[in-house]
Order: C-alpha cells, then sequence, then structure tokens
C-alpha cells in the first residue's frame, strides 16, 4: 500500500497542566490539516486529559480501539510523553515521538499534589496523592523497539533534566536541542522532520 493511501490515527497527548490549545499540538494539527487537504486519510485525536493518570490512559485507549487505522503516531509531550511511551509499548507498531518527556513524573510531580490550575483557561483541578502512584504503574522499565521512537530534548529545559531523556531513550531517534526551553519554542523547526518520521519511518528502516 501506498504510504499516502494509509490511515494514519495521530494521538497528541499533553503535558501537566496543559491542554489539546498548546502551541505545539495546534502546530501539529495544522500541518496534519495541510496533508489531508492533499488527499491524505489523517485522523487526528487530541484530548483534554483527566488529572488521573489511570483514567487518562483508559480514555486514549478506549478512543484507539474505535478508530480504524493502518498506522498508529503518538506525540507526547513533558507528562504526555511518559504516557506515550506507556502506550507505544501497549501498541507494538506505534510510530511514537517524545518532546521533552518526562520520564520520573511519579518523583517530580509529587510535590504537586493539590489543587492546581490550567495553564491555557485558567481551570482548576485536583492532583490526589493516589496519583503519584498511578504514575508509577505506568511506568516501562524496557523498551522495545527503540527505533520506532523519535526523542527531542532540550539542553536548557527548565523543568526537566535532558540528559535523564537520554538515558531512558539511548536506542531511539534523537535530536538534541542545543539551548531551547521546556515548550520548545522553535517547535516549527523540528515539525517536518518529525513528521517525515511518522510517515516514512517504516520505509526508511
Amino acid at each position: 500500500m501506498d504510504v499516502k493511501n494509509k490511515k494514519y490515527l495521530f494521538v497528541y497527548l499533553h503535558g501537566f497542566r496543559s491542554s489539546p490549545q498548546s502551541t505545539k499540538a495546534r502546530l501539529t494539527e495544522a500541518a496534519l490539516a495541510e496533508r489531508q487537504a492533499n488527499g491524505w486519510q489523517i485522523e487526528w485525536y487530541a484530548p483534554q486529559l483527566p488529572a488521573s493518570p489511570k483514567e487518562a490512559m483508559a480514555l486514549v485507549q478506549a478512543e484507539i480501539v474505535q478508530r480504524q487505522y493502518d498506522v498508529l503516531c503518538i506525540i507526547g509531550s513533558s507528562l504526555g510523553g511518559y504516557y506515550a511511551t506507556y502506550l507505544a509499548e501497549q501498541y507494538p507498531g506505534a510510530r511514537t515521538t517524545l518532546l521533552n518527556p518526562a520520564v520520573f513524573p511519579a518523583r517530580d510531580l509529587e510535590r504537586y499534589v493539590g489543587t492546581q490550575t490550567n495553564w491555557h483557561d485558567g481551570s482548576p483541578f485536583e492532583f490526589k496523592p493516589e496519583y503519584v502512584a498511578q504514575l508509577e504503574a505506568l511506568k516501562v522499565d524496557r523498551l522495545t523497539g527503540h527505533e520506532r521512537y523519535y526523542l527531542v530534548a532540550a539542553t536548557d529545559d527548565e523543568v526537566l533534566d535532558w540528559k535523564e531523556m537520554m538515558m531512558k531513550y539511548p536506542g531511539a531517534n534523537q535530536v538534541v536541542i542545543r539551548g531551547g526551553d521546556h515548550a520548545i519554542t522553535d517547535y516549527p523547526i523540528y515539525l517536518p522532520e518529525i513528521l517525515r518520521f511518522h510517515f516514512f519511518w517504516s520505509y526508511e528502516n
């Protein structure tokens, strides 16, 4: 089957306190819309994730089961990258991009237990103590198919340690941004190669 005639399902997973309205999510959706306009069969799924990690993964997996696709593409940012890794191991054929992914969120988010607010609309949500254990339960100790992961890590990420990212995904396709930030402000520069990975990876490897 020609690459353009395959059906692609793109799942975008946002980070902690973020939403599907993040800049990276909107830029990715817009780029995919251009391909849709040119005849590519692409579905976009970027849910507002529940605060509960267990509920978040149940929500996404229930949606994936209902969709019809030939290729599953997962993109996760920050905490969404941690979720994306978990999902990628549930769906071994998934092509997965990790944008400054959280590696140890149970450790890093424990101090955020309590009432938090969404970055984009200020809406409050409760990050409960049991969510820390739920995060730990989603931890992937051993990756399979390292080559189907695409890691983008910024050395000046002000939230997460890029070196931990590199150690977690040693065999992945890796792009190290010298400088940069957690939000990956220069995301438009890297987006074309990210999409190339998702559309053409299996044909070039």
